[in-house]
């Protein structure tokens, strides 16, 4: 089977899982697409989860109640074992990129990372990803009875739900007893779109001037459209924004169906994190600038005197 472990939160299934599921599909691998949730309280979300795959296995126990590298590790690589499954595949999230290793040593499996694309070779699995800072894409194969791989966030599309629902099971786990004890957790609290969930997007870049016109330009549009707020890592960086928001390499990767650029040069580390949204609009007042080269409309000009005029027409 191929063995994808649910990403969800606030018992809503992440977006990040259904591009894990369209991914399984053009791997080419062969057997179930099998999805793994872990946590408490989760039957909201493997009834959800049940819509896209042929099958879901539910681990409910409370000691899953909050997200631990170790226990997640070891869940994974036990339904692998027990599954025989030749693939397992975990979010390219900060919290997948943490337990995703310790799954691959765990199994003694090869280790693909933030992968963008997948196929066969033969018995081999065949993978795309970024190097150099984004600037080529290498071709990786890994070969083996089982291969674990992370999919970066934003690189497939999402799956479609399937006619028929997928059945579910309850599994049992052998967890290992905890070294790392979570005494609390803060949650950013926002009445915005995430920004991974989000279908339209506004971002930002340092041709928006200030923190100050950021926040009138840059949430002013979103906040009359509904869309989410993102941030280029030089905006982040000057401390204007959190990295929370930041899109690109070293960020977020996002696809949603309309991506609107402030300001934004269009670095190519940048280009790799938002290239694959379906419509790009950029406004920025150098008619040179790297972004107007994957943009589907763009507008040479002052972002000052454009922006307020489109928040206006958006607000009619």
């Amino acid at each position: 089977m191929i063995l994808i472990v649910a990403e969800h939160t606030g018992g809503n299934l992440g977006k990040a899982t259904l591009e894990m599921v369209s991914a399984a599909r053009d791997s080419g691998r062969e057997g179930p697409v099998t999805l793994l949730v872990l946590g408490h309280g989760v039957a909201g979300v493997a009834n959800a989860a049940a819509a896209y795959a042929d099958q879901v296995l539910v681990a409910d126990l409370p000691q899953l109640a909050t997200y631990n590298a170790e226990l997640w590790a070891a869940a994974a690589a036990q339904i692998a074992q027990e599954g025989e499954a030749s693939t397992v595949m975990i979010a390219g999230s900060r919290s997948g990129r943490e337990y995703a290793p310790r799954v691959a040593v765990k199994l003694d499996a090869p280790y693909l990372e933030d992968v963008t694309r997948l196929g066969s070779n033969g018995a081999a699995l065949q993978a795309q990803r970024y190097t150099y800072l984004a600037r080529v894409t290498e071709t990786v194969e890994a070969e083996g009875p089982v291969v674990v791989v992370t999919v970066k966030p934003g690189s497939f599309n999402p799956a479609q739900a399937a006619a028929t629902a997928g059945e579910q099971y309850d599994v049992e786990l052998n967890l290992p007893a905890p070294r790392v004890e979570v005494t609390g957790k803060s949650v950013e609290k926002s009445s915005r779109v995430a920004l991974t969930e989000a279908d339209v997007i506004v971002t930002g870049g340092r041709g928006v001037g200030s923190p100050e016109n950021f926040s009138a330009y840059v949430e002013g549009l979103a906040d009359a459209i509904g869309a989410g707020v993102g941030a280029t890592r030089a905006v982040v960086d000057a401390g204007w924004r959190p990295y929370a928001e930041q899109v690109g390499q070293t960020g977020k990767t996002v696809q949603p169906g309309a991506y609107i650029a402030l300001g934004v040069s269009g670095a190519v580390q940048h280009l790799s994190g938002m290239g694959k949204s379906k419509n790009i609009i950029a406004i920025n007042k150098d008619a040179e600038a790297p972004i107007f080269k994957v943009a589907d409309y763009g507008i040479v000009g002052d972002v000052g005197q454009i922006v307020p005029a489109l928040i206006e027409a958006a607000r009619k």
